[in-house]
């Protein structure tokens, strides 16, 4: 078996890094493509283009619709082709991010990632999620090489709303759990090659530090505090999730999460609210026992994340309408068959079911 690990060639993370950000950049050229949108743009985007205009960059401002759709990226990339930038910058969420991959790999550039939010573990990868103009699932976009530098001013996530950083925290929660089924399959990563001992070591610690520093960060950002736990949240949710799902591999969560993308009722959802119903989903396809379970669920519980049906839109949904996202999530263009068994999309409605079931009964029994 071939193994592989992928990996940013830089990342760079720390307080007041992206105003100080001319000795990272300077080497990709002087004439970037900033893609970012109109919200971002307020809150630092602006502040960017000064201090890079202030440097002797020939900022290429253009605005992200919000959605990581072949149009999208087809129309950012016309635009960097027309003006011959040098290199691509995404400044903002995890969309954001992946269609500045995608417009880079289009124009043959480098590209380095902004992260604006510690919501999501796309920065890192050298993959893009790209969905249809309606927000729903497409497909899985791979490049030959992981972003050029990933650069994080966790004073600016300092600064979001808490329920990002919760939506982050969901996401990288999801890594360890598929990374270990994937071990467990002996099957392929996000590389479609082996994993090896180093990207299952990251997914781990990843999950380590979540469950040590997660309620701590949290509270931190309510209150919009710079913390030594925060720092380490950040890492977990960018760098170590980013490493560990792509080097670890993805399997039953992001697969149910691509699924529920497929239900109107959901599309108001963060990624990370979806991928935790996801976590808890496979954990119920696993038939894992109760201790293990109730771990995962304790701590999605409490940072109040998807729990139920209702939670997610479909407290009144038939088993017709969780047979279309069960359907959507066993696609063989997912990663459900990188689970250590045979799943079908009956397995997976009546584990959503399942997940709902307990919930109520856990929560009534904890009255």
């Amino acid at each position: 078996m071939i193994k592989e690990f992928a990996s940013p060639s830089s990342y760079v993370q720390g307080k007041g890094v992206l105003l100080n950000s001319d000795p990272y950049l300077k080497n990709f050229g002087k004439k970037p493509l900033l893609v970012t949108d109109d919200d971002v743009y307020k809150i630092v985007g602006k502040k960017l283009e000064d201090y890079l205009t202030a440097n002797g960059y020939q900022v290429d401002l253009v605005k992200f619709n919000g959605e990581s759709s072949t149009n999208e990226i087809d129309r950012i990339s016309a635009i960097g082709k027309k003006d011959n930038v040098s290199v691509v910058y995404g400044l903002g969420g995890g969309k954001t991010s992946d269609s500045a991959k995608a417009v880079a790999d289009n124009l043959g550039l480098p590209v380095v990632i902004m992260p604006t939010l510690a919501s999501a573990d796309a920065p890192c990868s050298r993959l893009s999620v790209i969905y249809k103009d309606d927000g729903s699932f497409d497909h899985y976009r791979f490049y030959s090489h992981n972003p050029d530098l990933v650069l994080v001013d966790s004073q600016v996530i300092a600064g979001a709303p808490a329920k990002l950083l919760i939506s982050g925290i969901a996401d990288a929660l999801a890594t360890n759990v598929e990374a270990q089924a994937v071990a467990q399959a002996g099957a392929d990563t996000m590389l479609n090659e082996g994993q090896t001992l180093v990207g299952n070591a990251i997914a781990q610690k990843c999950e380590d530090t979540l469950f040590k520093y997660a309620h701590i960060a949290v509270a931190d950002v309510k209150h919009h505090a710079f913390t030594s736990a925060l720092e380490k949240v950040i890492e977990a949710n960018t760098l170590m999730s980013g490493l560990g799902f792509e080097s670890g591999g993805l399997s039953g969560a992001h697969a149910i999460h691509d699924g529920l993308t497929a239900l109107e009722e959901t599309h108001a959802l963060s990624h990370g609210q979806k991928v935790a119903y996801g976590t808890l989903t496979q954990l119920m396809l696993e038939g894992t026992d109760q201790k293990r379970y109730n771990k995962y669920f304790e701590l999605i519980l409490s940072l109040g994340l998807p729990t139920t049906l209702a939670d997610l839109g479909l407290a009144d949904a038939g088993d017709d309408k969780l047979l279309v996202a069960a359907k959507a999530a066993c696609s063989e263009n997912d990663t459900i068959s990188r689970l250590p068994f045979k799943v079908t999309p009956d397995d997976v409605a009546q584990a959503f079911r399942a997940v709902d079931a307990y919930t109520k009964d856990y929560l009534a029994s904890h009255k």
